[in-house]
């Protein structure tokens, strides 16, 4: 019998962390977060990272875990997943593998897979194996490239001539999974858009329900927008002054993350803090693009457009019955 699991994703700003608290609480499930940047210390505002008042007591995991200079990609993240077994019960460890999820629901819960990582939810979703060898200096070599001023450019160019289609499918900013595609070709000899084409395939272990929340375009663009004027009140600028005052910049992974590598661009005199808050909201719209045409490519997923539903009970009212039919939870959850 497959394992039940539940994947809440959606663009950013859609709304997710609201419902994944509601649902969670009408089912009794732990959330186990699926975003690249809430894993790390001290960066809270610019990644919109959930209050503990906000958790209501459900249990997260994966989130605060790492401090900002730690270097973090699927591959470690897995990692990281075998190694916190022995640390299930405690918040901060990163769980993320199926003997985890049995752990969960023996203690009665289902796990809820919640963010906007969509390749992380397809590794996790599709068990894909990464065939992870030593890093023999290469990583190290592409990071310090990385690092220089036009190094981004140049490491994308570098995907281009090997695996145009993962170039084609991985932003030129999105450095870690750049640098992660060279990597693999530099190991293995296959493009990794191959190999993960061919893991994409695999039938997944889990008893799956894959819910995508979305929203109509205009209102999903107004809520980013929203959003970055709240975390311009919340003091972004302030988080990114810290992190930069404790060593912490752009050569780093984290601080390539949307809202931060922005910010350090305003403290470094770059450009002025109003460009700065036009080109977050800007690249932030562009990403909720490529996130929903991520979700879009996936199989089995099931779309939930909120402008067809009068509240956040009634989504969950459907959401329910459609793990009912699944059989991924019984029918004793209550709204």
């Amino acid at each position: 019998m497959k394992q039940p699991l539940i994947v809440l994703t959606g663009p950013t700003a859609s709304g997710k962390t609201a419902l994944s608290i509601g649902l969670a609480k009408a089912i009794g499930g732990e959330i186990i977060s699926a975003d690249s940047m809430q894993v790390y210390r001290q960066m809270d505002i610019g990644t919109a990272k959930i209050r503990p008042e906000e958790m209501e007591g459900i249990p997260h995991y994966l989130v605060d875990v790492l401090e900002p200079d730690a270097s973090f990609n699927v591959v470690i993240f897995q990692q990281m997943a075998r190694e916190a077994m022995a640390r299930m019960n405690r918040r901060s460890s990163a769980i993320f593998t199926r003997e985890a999820m049995a752990r969960i629901r023996a203690n009665g819960h289902v796990p809820i897979i919640v963010g906007g990582t969509g390749f992380y939810i397809q590794a996790i979703l599709n068990d894909i194996d990464f065939k992870e060898n030593e890093d023999d200096g290469y990583r190290t070599q592409l990071e310090e490239m990385a690092a220089k001023e036009d190094g981004p450019e140049k490491l994308y160019e570098m995907l281009k001539k090997v695996d145009p289609e993962s170039a084609e499918k991985i932003h030129g900013h999105n450095t870690k999974r750049v640098i992660r595609a060279l990597e693999y070709f530099h190991q293995t000899g296959q493009k990794i858009s191959e190999h993960n084409e061919q893991e994409a395939q695999k039938e997944s272990p889990y008893n799956f329900a894959y819910f995508v929340l979305n929203r109509p375009r205009e209102i999903l663009y107004d809520r980013i927008d929203k959003r970055v004027d709240q975390m311009m009140e919340e003091g972004l600028v302030e988080e990114v002054r810290s992190l930069k005052e404790h060593g912490y910049d752009r050569s780093l992974v984290s601080m390539q993350g949307l809202g931060y590598k922005e910010i350090l661009a305003y403290l470094d005199g770059e450009i002025t803090l109003e460009e700065a808050v036009y080109i977050l909201k800007r690249d932030t719209r562009h990403f909720a693009k490529r996130q929903l045409t991520w979700f879009k490519r996936e199989r089995e997923v099931l779309w939930i457009d909120q402008s067809q539903y009068d509240g956040k009970e009634a989504i969950l009212t459907d959401m329910i019955h459609i793990l009912r039919q699944k059989g991924i939870i019984d029918g004793s959850c209550i709204i």
